[in-house]
């Protein structure tokens, strides 16, 4: 079954809720996951999209997961919330 929420910084599927990130009142976030966002902020905010575009293939590839899903998720990446307003006046 294809996931159908991705956390929005790194790409994570997160439609299980123990893959998610917590809000400031403990509830489960519906958009980052576990290791992007905790207690209702991002876990490491001063991160670069270069950084976290380098974090996804190792962890990715970390995986063993085909190098077509990982294409896949790093050319996401500029798409999500975390990272559009980064890229919002450069081409994509």
């Amino acid at each position: 079954m294809e996931p159908k929420l991705f956390c929005q910084s790194c790409t994570m599927p997160i439609d299980k809720l123990a893959d998610r990130g917590t809000e400031k009142d403990g509830s489960k976030s519906s958009e980052y996951c576990k290791y992007c966002y905790q207690n209702g902020a991002l876990i490491n905010p001063n991160m670069t999209f270069e950084e976290i575009k380098a974090l996804v293939i190792t962890q990715m590839k970390k995986m063993n997961l085909p190098p077509g899903i990982v294409e896949k998720s790093v050319k996401s990446l500029p798409y999500l919330k975390r990272w559009r307003t980064v890229h919002e006046k450069e081409p994509l």
